[in-house]
């Protein structure tokens, strides 16, 4: 199953503070809900562990990311990602690009990512992924703004918070005459 999600946000921050904090996957990675840096290869590639849970589904993908290119000049970045299930019952793929624009006096950071996903995860379509996905980004953005402001952040994933936001949002899609595949599957 593969989906695409693209994320935008703003942070009232220099160009330079959120350039430097984003390009630094080392730096950043405890802004990343349930995810853990096991190590370094080199300043391009990295080893990291994710553990997430969809559900009652809990799942533990060990996995490397490649960044393949940091463009300070254009502010833009692309990351290559893979990730194996300790389990053995799946994998996820990432591809993303990332850029941050300077707009009405603050910088807008915008993320395409494709994501493609076998296994356990894969069973629970394109939608819930979506929709958990986009929890866990904005669980990012949190964290992030608060690194930036020179707060503690806590990548632990809210699963309670993540599963009452998103029923709430299928119930209001549902009574909201919106179509969504959970239902019309």
């Amino acid at each position: 199953m593969k989906t695409n999600i693209t994320k935008v946000f703003q942070v009232s921050e220099s160009m330079e503070k959120v350039w430097a904090n984003l390009s630094n996957p080392a730096g950043i990675v405890n802004c990343v809900p349930g995810a853990t840096l096991l190590s370094q290869t080199d300043e391009r590639n990295l080893k990291g562990q994710v553990v997430t849970k969809f559900g009652p589904v809990k799942l533990k993908y060990n996995g490397d990311i490649k960044i393949l290119e940091l463009d300070e000049a254009n502010h833009l970045m692309k990351l290559k990602g893979h990730g194996l299930d300790s389990k053995g019952k799946g994998s996820a793929d990432l591809d993303m690009v990332g850029t941050i624009v300077e707009k009405e006096g603050k910088c807008e950071v915008t993320f395409n990512m494709e994501i493609g996903i076998t296994g356990v995860l894969a069973q629970f379509g394109a939608r819930l992924i979506n929709d958990v996905t986009d929890h866990l980004l904005n669980q990012f953005v949190d964290n992030f703004k608060k690194k930036l402001a020179g707060n503690e952040v806590d990548n632990e994933i809210n699963a309670a918070k993540m599963t009452v936001e998103i029923t709430k949002k299928k119930i209001s899609n549902f009574f909201g005459g919106k179509k969504d595949d959970a239902y019309n599957s």
